[in-house]
């Protein structure tokens, strides 16, 4: 591992170690904090990153050349993943770098594989529940990025930005962030209700999963269940529509929850009578 690392900063053989590290890293438990502290190793990634801003926009990135990027970014992931590295990551604003890949909205496949890959970054931050993350990333352009992705992402990279808006809402301060005006409530509510829109063409129950409980994180803050009452989307009081999680046992009381708090009592026992009964939930 030693000699990979000091030739991410050898640009001859900068590529392939690269390569190795990326698919050795899971078998070097300590691989973030020796990346964070080797000399010149992250601005070594950071270049990866920064030399192909010029080929987002015309859209002009090879696979090749989305390859090699993501499997810095892969790298980054560690640093983020790691408890000792995770802080010194945010404090050097390093997720701000993926920001631009969020931004692009060219579907071709190095620049799909490329969104997951920095989607993969912000998701493993957000996956620790650590209040600082959240706040870190509510000062930036996380939120309307991700609700770009679920708007026009492929169905992995959709629901990797839902999880981490999922994740967001799930802390106290991000309920509360987007939850603050109407504007940015309904950003995510109308993103949200397309996405189940779609779901009736193109069934996803993994997507499908992060989308109910954004919606039933949302019906916690009492203005947002107020709205909820006239937005929840049709196809999830449709016992049709929601089959599909007869064997979700978990999800389909976050939904047979969601449509009791926003007032649709008869709609949650028929949706969910199959997996809840007798359930005092669907007795209010």
């Amino acid at each position: 591992m030693d000699q990979l690392v000091l030739d991410l900063t050898n640009p001859v053989k900068k590529e392939t170690a690269l390569l190795e590290l990326s698919k050795k890293r899971e078998s070097f438990p300590e691989l973030a904090p020796y990346l964070w502290h080797s000399f010149g190793t992250v601005a070594a990634l950071l270049q990866e990153i920064v030399v192909i801003y010029p080929l987002l926009q015309p859209p002009q990135l090879t696979s090749s050349g989305s390859n090699r990027v993501c499997n810095a970014l892969a790298l980054l992931q560690c640093v983020a993943s790691h408890p000792e590295t995770r802080t010194l990551f945010l404090e050097a604003n390093i997720p701000l770098f993926l920001y631009p890949f969020l931004n692009s909205t060219s579907k071709a496949r190095p620049f799909e594989y490329l969104r997951l890959t920095s989607l993969g970054v912000i998701g493993a931050l957000v996956k620790v529940d650590d209040p600082a993350v959240i706040s870190f990333l509510l000062n930036t352009e996380i939120i309307p990025l991700c609700l770009r992705t679920m708007e026009t992402g492929s169905e992995l990279s959709k629901t990797v930005a839902t999880f981490i808006v999922q994740k967001i809402l799930l802390d106290e301060e991000g309920l509360a962030y987007i939850c603050a005006t109407a504007e940015r409530f309904f950003a995510v509510g109308t993103v949200l209700s397309s996405m189940v829109e779609g779901l009736v063409e193109a069934p996803s129950v993994r997507l499908l999963k992060h989308i109910v409980r954004c919606y039933l994180r949302l019906s916690d803050n009492r203005c947002a269940r107020d709205a909820l009452r006239a937005c929840t989307p049709e196809p999830l009081r449709s016992p049709a529509f929601t089959a599909c999680l007869r064997d979700d046992a978990v999800t389909c009381r976050w939904l047979a929850q969601l449509l009791v708090n926003a007032g649709f009592f008869a709609d949650a026992r028929e949706v969910c009578a199959e997996n809840l009964q007798p359930s005092p939930l669907l007795q209010l």
